[in-house]
């Protein structure tokens, strides 16, 4: 006769849900991490042995020579330019850029550099975009910026999506003339090429250097000065290292290797002076609930619930959250929680969205009060973003969820405290935007594998855009073919699933990463220093509507 089964417990069972949850995550992050490979490897051993030739080093290298001993460098958008399916190109590897946050001589600072393996560091759409984007952070943040340049300049195919744009090529030389005025430093080495508007980076610098017979710098280079004038000249002598620092004056600092360059580097911001927190920061005290745990925390499933307060136990200096609200009407109350934790020794308010994180007026109306609170104390908030958007229906309208959910855009909007997103399930609608999505000007957003940005769902997109084809069928007098809605609605379904995944927006740099779910407390951290290294202004938040 067979043995009874033993039946499992319900502690068994959610251990192994738990389990089941870690495998996947840690499955999924292996994609991750083959991302960043493709990064780093741009154009192969082929662009290795063509660097090695020019005795030059890839990019990355040179900034872990440039950054303190010991210390990471915190890149950001690794994934930005992949699958963006130009016309030219499908893939633009990192954007061909790479921007990051390092430390040297124990200071912050943005770090600028063009990799020359792709396209010879020449300049497409999203590579201006990420190139800003870094500008701003520096500018927001009141750090220092070193450009690594060695760029063939624009695009040339795409000069007109390039050249001439409020957001493209020429914002670059506007931002560090308004960053010098303000008297934030920048610094250029220049490792290879700087044509034409390029060659302002060189010029533009506080101080500059470039390399013998590897750095050249002019307004037009040897072909353009032929077909313009006649002349025939060299690179070096129309704009090497020679010229720029012993004749026009153009640069600074003279050297014979990428590696003196570095040094040269590391000299001129050792006069730097040293940087501080605008804030109350206590000494640093690791979770009582480890960050590895995050892993079997989060369900498989974006859209399955979870109890955030799990999440944030992993991240929270000793675990520990103060909440606010805790038990503010029970079921309703609870879609957003909020509170406050230290942080590697800093304050941080939290807004999270909670179970499956759909957002009742009560919620949105609690979320405003803590928007209030943190401003009003000058806490940096950190929105964890888990809400696939608003409560809809006749009586969420008639309670005011359109009036509190502006009000939760509106308290986002005019809040002068920095503010960081962290995506770790859905963000669909207008939670996006009342969650401190990019429109919001939050100094981070950070992706992790689980994180789902779209308009909305696939599944609700699916639904609707299948319904309104069928409406349209009924007007012409057909009726839709059953095969064919189903057929269509999972094209919309696979459409929106893959534009909402994490490495669709980071290609695009509707984020600045997605990033482990190891190194979240660590990353997170580090970003709010960053944000706090300049006093935080008042604020004032115009017409609130209660």
């Amino acid at each position: 006769m067979a043995e009874k089964s033993t039946p499992i417990s319900r502690k068994e069972k959610k251990e192994q849900e738990r389990l089941l949850n870690q495998r996947h995550w840690l499955k999924e992050e292996e994609e991750l991490y083959g991302l960043w490979d493709k990064a780093y490897n741009a154009g192969g051993e082929k662009q290795l042995k063509h660097l090695a030739k020019q005795g030059k080093q890839p990019v990355r290298q040179l900034i872990g020579q440039l950054v303190d001993p010991g210390t990471d460098f915190l890149e950001l958008s690794r994934g930005a330019g992949f699958g963006i399916n130009y016309e030219a190109v499908k893939d633009v590897p990192s954007a061909g850029i790479v921007t990051g946050l390092g430390k040297i001589h124990e200071n912050w600072v943005m770090i600028i550099a063009n990799d020359s393996r792709v396209k010879a560091g020449a300049y497409f759409p999203i590579t201006c975009k990420k190139h800003l984007r870094a500008q701003d952070i520096a500018n927001q943040s009141g750090i220092p910026t070193v450009y690594i340049g060695d760029s063939a300049g624009a695009f040339l195919p795409m000069q007109d999506q390039v050249f001439p744009g409020r957001g493209q090529f020429g914002r670059f030389f506007y931002n560090m003339c308004r960053m010098s005025a303000k008297g934030l430093k920048q610094y250029t080495l220049s490792t290879g090429g700087n044509t034409a508007g390029g060659a302002y980076t060189v010029y533009l610098a506080c101080e500059s250097i470039m390399i013998d017979k590897m750095s050249y710098s002019f307004l037009g280079g040897p072909p353009m000065v032929k077909s313009a004038i006649g002349e025939e000249i060299s690179m070096e002598d129309l704009g090497g290292a020679r010229v720029h620092t012993t004749i026009s004056g153009g640069a600074d600092h003279f050297v014979r290797s990428q590696d003196e360059g570095i040094k040269k580097l590391r000299e001129l911001l050792a006069n730097d002076a040293p940087q501080k927190v605008c804030i109350d920061r206590r000494a640093s005290e690791e979770p009582q609930v480890p960050i590895e745990d995050l892993y079997k925390i989060l369900p498989k499933d974006p859209y399955k619930g979870l109890n955030t307060r799990d999440v944030i136990a992993c991240i929270a200096d000793g675990s520990k959250f103060t909440e606010y609200k805790k038990n503010y009407n029970p079921g309703r109350g609870d879609g957003i929680i909020c509170g406050k934790i230290r942080l590697r020794g800093l304050p941080v308010g939290i807004i999270a969205g909670n179970g499956i994180g759909v957002i009742f007026v009560e919620s949105a109306r609690k979320a405003i009060e803590w928007v209030l609170r943190c401003t009003s104390a000058k806490i940096p908030i950190l929105y964890i973003q888990n809400s696939p958007g608003y409560m809809v229906g006749t009586k969420e309208e008639y309670a005011g969820i359109g009036k509190y959910g502006s009000g939760m855009v509106r308290a986002c909007a005019c809040s002068n405290v920095p503010m960081i997103q962290w995506i770790i399930g859905p963000d669909h609608g207008a939670a996006n935007y009342g969650m401190c999505g990019r429109a919001y000007d939050p100094c981070f957003i950070f992706n992790t594998m689980r994180g789902r940005t779209s308009v909305m769902s696939g599944r609700t997109a699916g639904f609707i855009l299948t319904t309104l084809e069928r409406g349209n069928a009924k007007k012409r007098g057909v009726e839709m073919d059953e095969n064919a809605a189903e057929e269509f609605q999972q094209k919309m379904i696979d459409r929106y699933s893959e534009q909402a995944h994490p490495f669709y927006p980071e290609s695009r740099l509707f984020h600045d990463g997605t990033i482990p779910l190891k190194d979240s407390r660590d990353i997170l951290a580090k970003a709010f220093e960053v944000s706090l290294l300049k006093p935080i202004p008042d604020s004032t938040f115009g017409n609130f509507k209660f």
